[in-house]
């Protein structure tokens, strides 16, 4: 199945996606949008180019499980695309994605403006690859 991950953020949104044997994740672009309807529809687009089956948007819970503000304004992101999309969305705990991302990033000697054009996207990276790790514990594989 062809998964596609959100990484929502505030000013830049992360997109990444999979194969059809859900072995690898890629990453596909950064969009810097912040009105949501613009967002939902340039996330719809690409959904319907790289024919994605399912959408993946993390989930930012607090360090202690409890979800604050930034985690409602992703479920209330998840549910508009959804709706712009036709294509089922699933949530995931995102925790500390992005500080791998930064470790990633720190280990690959990415820096300045590049860094800030791709962090987005390898944290999209990071929770496909969580979620795929999740579906294939979940399939007993």
């Amino acid at each position: 199945m062809v998964i596609m991950s959100v990484d929502f953020g505030r000013a830049r949104t992360g997109i990444a996606i999979c194969d059809p044997g859900e072995r690898l994740a890629s990453p596909v672009t950064v969009i810097n949008e912040k009105y949501v309807p613009h967002l939902t529809e340039k996330i719809s687009v690409l959904a319907a180019e790289r024919k994605a089956e399912l959408i993946v948007v993390g989930l930012p819970v607090n360090m202690d499980g409890s979800e604050g503000e930034s985690a409602q304004n992703a479920r209330r992101f998840a549910q508009a695309l959804e709706a712009a999309c036709g294509i089922p969305v699933d949530m995931l705990d995102e925790r500390c994605t992005t500080m791998e991302a930064h470790v990633f990033l720190n280990a690959t000697n990415t820096r300045g403006k590049k860094r800030k054009q791709v962090v987005d996207a390898v944290s999209a990276v990071i929770i496909l690859e969580n979620y795929l790790a999740k579906r294939r514990a979940s399939a007993g594989m």
